[in-house]
């Protein structure tokens, strides 16, 4: 666990050393992830399965080695249970227009968290629409924390689905989705878990957890663009239909009659982004090279680290203050509009994240128009940390 591994880091903007504050919108790739999929391309560039010849065989041999890893990650009853998809996005989309849509009728109703990402709402939203169902939201309290005790009552014989994010991009707050889940499960309602910032930092073990589904982004967790997985429980798997059509997921094609393919490849339509599953598959290697527990621990270091510098800087507000959080940091400077601010950050060398980050309703409960993210990897410093502080008084000098 090194930060040479990230080759990125090492560039400079505006003369100056980067520091890199917006992993939560895409974290920076190790050179193992790199190699992996410039390997494929110089070495293996073949397509899957179906080949007899030897490079189609090394290709799909390494696309579903990825496949494994994932599986070894997520502590998956097998790699079957884990689909490639484009990212969480796609993932939570396909169990909408699959899984949900042929369990849901006019009336029925579906529950999200306030504080999920647009992509584990319009989805939903999406699917009422189609459906005629109705989406219920769980609230969070004013420190940015679910509030559980609510979900009892909001759960009612016409609950067909819920979905709630594992960590939040916006707040940081890390959901008690073992708890979410059991409660849904004893009234019968299935989960999805959108695990997009969850992965990089925590242990996920989905067994442990239960969930009905579990969604992963690539680039989140030091992977390629472009590349997810889903996972789900066998049972639905096999009982839902398939998503998109096309080669791969079919078994037996007659103009009369299409058979489908198992599961995974029944969802799996066309050539897929084979040079992305196999860096996603490098990704979680390294994770687990370098073990999730250490990288929770050095990132938990920054987030405390961070948050004690900056609730010393005059007229800041942190905007979620969760007891159990992912290092992300939401905040408001005093007179300092948060895109003002990003952009002198940047002459500084800092990269961070303004605007309402996907998630507006959860920006909207605090009554602030937008905020400044500063997310932070394992391979972040507290010196790094300290210049921000110092470069952040600059900025609110400017504006005094």
């Amino acid at each position: 666990m090194n930060r040479k591994d990230f080759p990125c880091l090492d560039v400079k903007v505006h003369n100056k050393p980067l520091v890199y504050f917006d992993n939560a919108a895409t974290a920076q790739r190790p050179q193992s992830v790199i190699d992996a999929i410039n390997h494929y391309y110089n070495k293996t560039n073949a397509n899957v399965h179906r080949g007899v010849h030897t490079l189609s065989g090394d290709a799909t041999d390494l696309f579903e080695a990825a496949r494994e890893s994932m599986a070894t990650l997520l502590n998956s009853p097998s790699e079957k249970n884990l689909i490639f998809t484009r990212g969480c996005t796609e993932s939570v989309n396909l169990v909408a227009q699959t899984f949900a849509r042929s369990r849901i009728s006019k009336g029925d109703e579906l529950i999200v968290s306030e504080m999920e990402h647009h992509s584990n709402i319009v989805p939903w939203q999406l699917l009422c629409e189609q459906t005629g169902a109705i989406l219920k939201v769980l609230p969070f309290n004013d420190n940015g924390e679910l509030q559980i005790e609510l979900l009892n009552d909001l759960i009612t014989d016409k609950t067909k689905m819920m979905a709630v994010v594992h960590a939040s991009n916006s707040l940081g707050t890390i959901n008690p989705v073992k708890q979410i889940v059991k409660i849904a499960h004893a009234r019968n309602v299935p989960v999805l878990v959108d695990g997009a910032q969850a992965m990089p930092h925590i242990k996920v073990d989905v067994q442990d957890l239960d969930c009905d589904f579990y969604t992963v982004s690539g680039h989140k967790m030091y992977g390629p663009t472009g590349i997810g997985m889903l996972y789900g429980k066998m049972e639905h798997l096999q009982a839902m239909p398939p998503y998109h059509g096309g080669g791969e997921m079919i078994s037996h094609v007659t103009f009369e009659k299409t058979v489908y393919n198992a599961v995974p490849a029944k969802f799996e339509a066309g050539t897929p982004n084979i040079a992305g599953a196999i860096g996603l598959g490098a990704a979680a290697d390294y994770i687990l090279r370098h073990s999730i527990e250490h990288i929770h621990k050095a990132d938990t270091e920054l987030l405390n680290y961070a948050t004690e510098k900056l609730l010393k800087v005059d007229g800041l507000r942190i905007i979620g203050t969760a007891k159990h959080k992912v290092s992300v940091i939401s905040f408001t400077l005093k007179d300092v509009h948060p895109h003002d601010l990003g952009t002198i950050l940047d002459h500084y060398g800092i990269a961070i994240r303004t605007g309402h980050h996907c998630t507006m309703p959860a920006i909207k409960h605090f009554n602030v128009p937008a905020t400044a993210r500063a997310s932070f990897a394992f391979y972040n410093t507290k010196a790094e940390i300290d210049y921000f502080i110092e470069s952040l008084d600059k900025a609110r000098e400017m504006f005094l």
